[in-house]
């Protein structure tokens, strides 16, 4: 119960942040425009801030994006050409401002001027950080910002809050945020305003062909097939309990509130256990063994809709009945797959990159209870007992990765990932090669509106997070539970005032802090996701409690016309929305196929009703359920030796696309590093020989003084 009440709590206070606190925003106000030409805040007709008045016109100059010129807030040649006509019916040239920042600029009464060279936000900083006298606003990294604004290159938005209340409500209502963009916690300084891709919400979630499930499990009695392949030896070994009882809470079929129901293992057994005793067997028998024991294990409860176990709005799925269900997809290809392929069981978004190889060690994380494996920074978590721990140098983080190269090694992940080819999510569900992945909702489900990819009946969505047995402290023995360490908060990049760029130029400085708290009201935050009032239409809806606008049906025809259904490529590249600051979840929400919205919403409703259990962006009584900040207020001399400890880097542990990530290798290849020969040594390889000993007391100096700051903040 004290779970649910703080997430409750943490809904509440993110809402009332979103209702957007000190000045309001006016709009449509009358009086005319320019009457001054000094402006209290932004003047009339706009966001009125009384504290940072600046001259009308004043020029800002805007060396920001998201990662590309096609992302900034200028149209690129490549997307705008010869000119481009929006849903709002204007036509926008190359080098025109895009709606969302023509808006922005007709509410702060400023003038954008393009300084954005199309970087990421590291390249980008780089080119201006020996001429920060030509910009005044500049991307960057959380740690190169902290590091300039210490050195005095960038304002302390810290000393302005008190002039930015909006901006301020959203950090005092949210401190794990705070703590993640604070450089200098002896100072509370603040050098950057933060980069939210969506914000405590979950991010990623499994991904399933649930017609699939429904197709080998339900209805009445023995499932039949002409033919089917057998499974191979059995190599994967119970994860959960082989007798006794768990009770799990899960959502009832109407959505509507929450039941328990019972894995009865006593009238059941395990059914990993089972089919192990069993041996190799046809598709068929595995089918039907898998049947029967949903039928006795849960007591009749799914009925003849056994598949609800798994994509139901109810599912109470674990790790064992999942490589159950994966034995029985993986040699049904015949009945699954009318090309007569064979179907692979788990897969990654781009089975090549691994930028997406890395999901299948996050994915290993919520399958088998082990925090740190998808962290908000590295792979460190908040133990129980208050302090950080490192993924990478426990035992059971292997073991997990074990487990899945166990799944591999009876042909129940993918050939791809394992051979690191190729293959993509379009190529394993047009082909109907593919059943599952964990991923994101929406950019995912779209190919269920693709005429080429599915057929009537067919369908990918998002299924429950699973049961496992996560160890928060509450009981030695673990609890068995819903959890995902999936959770949004801020990232790493942010938008940096520079002081040789404003100079003494108070209204350069006011409009730059104006933009930021601008950003943090209720239309700001509107704005910034959307895109202006033209995109939207006049109704709203109720996403996560609170109204929001409903984008109109000329905007999301134009989003499938020129961005293929992909909102984030669309709001971006076209709109100029969420390049920053805090994107809004309802709009990508909206832009979300009908089946996608259909399996995000079972797992929104069991978020809100506490059967899906996650970090918050809080200080918890129970530190174990606290989110670790993104950035840490580490300094420049430690920055320097955990720089210096670069196995534990991109060398070893890369997240990106052409790097190597050393716990994607134990999956695929095992243990082949020097010295590592099992799940403890390796934990204690990474520990001892490349540092992370030193890079673990490291970082929990800076976690001590963000803690430290917390308590001065509350």
């Amino acid at each position: 119960m004290k779970k649910v009440l703080a997430m409750v709590l943490a809904l509440v206070m993110l809402v009332g942040a979103l209702a957007g606190c000190g000045p309001k925003i006016i709009l449509n106000q009358t009086g005319g425009e320019g009457s001054s030409s000094v402006l209290p805040g932004v003047g009339s007709n706009g966001y009125v801030n009384d504290a940072l008045p600046h001259a009308e016109g004043t020029q800002l100059r805007m060396a920001v994006g998201y990662n590309s010129r096609q992302t900034g807030l200028f149209f690129d040649a490549d997307i705008a050409k010869d000119g481009i006509t929006l849903a709002d019916g204007k036509t926008y040239m190359t080098g025109a401002l895009k709606p969302t920042w023509v808006e922005v600029q007709n509410q702060l009464k400023v003038t954008f001027v393009d300084k954005y060279q199309g970087n990421s936000a590291s390249s980008e900083f780089e080119y201006w950080k020996e001429q920060l006298d030509q910009v005044d606003m500049v991307a960057g990294t959380a740690s190169v910002l902290g590091e300039y604004g210490t050195a005095g290159r960038l304002v302390n938005l810290t000393e302005h809050l008190d002039q930015m209340p909006n901006f301020k409500a959203y950090l005092d209502a949210n401190p794990i945020v705070r703590m993640s963009i604070t450089s200098d916690v002896t100072n509370g300084a603040i050098y950057f305003s933060p980069y939210f891709d969506g914000v405590d919400d979950i991010e990623r979630m499994p991904l399933m062909r649930t017609d699939w499930v429904q197709k080998l499990l339900d209805g009445e009695g023995e499932f039949a097939a002409a033919s089917s392949d057998t499974t191979k030896a059995p190599v994967y070994q119970p994860y959960m309990p082989t007798s006794g009882k768990i009770d799990v809470d899960v959502v009832t079929p109407d959505g509507n509130s929450v039941e328990t129901i019972t894995k009865d293992y006593d009238a059941a057994g395990n059914i990993v256990a089972n089919m192990n005793a069993k041996g190799t067997m046809s598709g068929v028998e595995a089918v039907n063994m898998l049947r029967e024991y949903i039928d006795k294990a849960y007591n009749g409860y799914y009925g003849t809709q056994r598949s609800d176990l798994f994509v139901g709005q109810n599912a109470a799925w674990d790790a064992d009945e999942l490589v159950a269900l994966l034995r029985c997809i993986t040699t049904n290809s015949a009945t699954l797959n009318a090309n007569g392929s064979q179907v692979q069981g788990i897969f990654c978004r781009e089975d090549g990159n691994n930028q997406r190889r890395v999901d299948m060690v996050h994915l290993a994380g919520i399958l088998f209870g082990v925090r740190g494996l998808e962290s908000r920074k590295d792979y460190l978590y908040v133990g129980t007992d208050g302090v950080l721990h490192d993924a990478r140098q426990e035992p059971e983080a292997y073991q997990a990765l074990d487990r899945m190269r166990d799944m591999a090694a009876e042909g129940l992940i993918s050939q791809g990932f394992m051979n690191n080819e190729s293959s993509k999510t379009e190529d394993y569900l047009r082909e109907d090669l593919g059943f599952m992945h964990y991923d994101y909702n929406q950019t995912q489900t779209i190919y269920n509106e693709d005429g080429a990819t599915f057929s009537d009946g067919e369908q990918y969505m998002a299924a429950m997070v699973p049961v496992a047995r996560w160890y928060d402290g509450t009981d030695p023995d673990g609890v068995y539970m819903r959890f995902t360490e999936s959770w949004r908060s801020v990232k790493t990049d942010g938008w940096a005032i520079s002081i040789p760029g404003v100079g003494n130029d108070t209204d350069k400085l006011n409009a730059c802090l104006a933009l930021i708290d601008f950003a943090y009201t209720n239309e700001g935050m509107i704005l910034l996701s959307y895109g202006p009032e033209a995109f939207r239409s006049d109704k709203t809806f109720s996403f996560n409690g609170t109204q929001m606008p409903e984008i109109s049906d000329a905007c999301r025809a134009e989003l499938w016309e020129k961005a293929g259904g992909n909102y984030t490529n669309y709001a971006r590249q076209y709109l100029g929305s969420t390049l920053s600051f805090v994107k809004a979840q309802s709009f990508e929400y909206q832009c979300t196929t009908e089946i996608g919205r259909k399996g995000a919403g079972y797992i929104s409703n069991a978020i809100a009703l506490g059967t899906i259990i996650h970090p918050e962006l809080a200080v918890t009584d129970n530190p174990w359920y606290t989110s670790v900040p993104t950035v840490l207020p580490t300094t420049t001399v430690e920055n320097s030796q955990i720089s210096s400890f670069t196995s534990l880097g991109n060398t070893m542990f890369g997240p990106s696309k052409d790097q190597r990530n050393l716990l994607v290798d134990v999956i695929t290849k095992g243990y082949t590093e020097t010295g590592m020969t099992d799940a403890a040594s390796a934990a204690q390889v990474v520990a001892t020989n490349y540092s992370g000993s030193q890079y673990l007391a490291l970082q929990n100096r800076g976690w001590e003084r963000a803690l430290s700051l917390y308590e001065t903040l509350k």
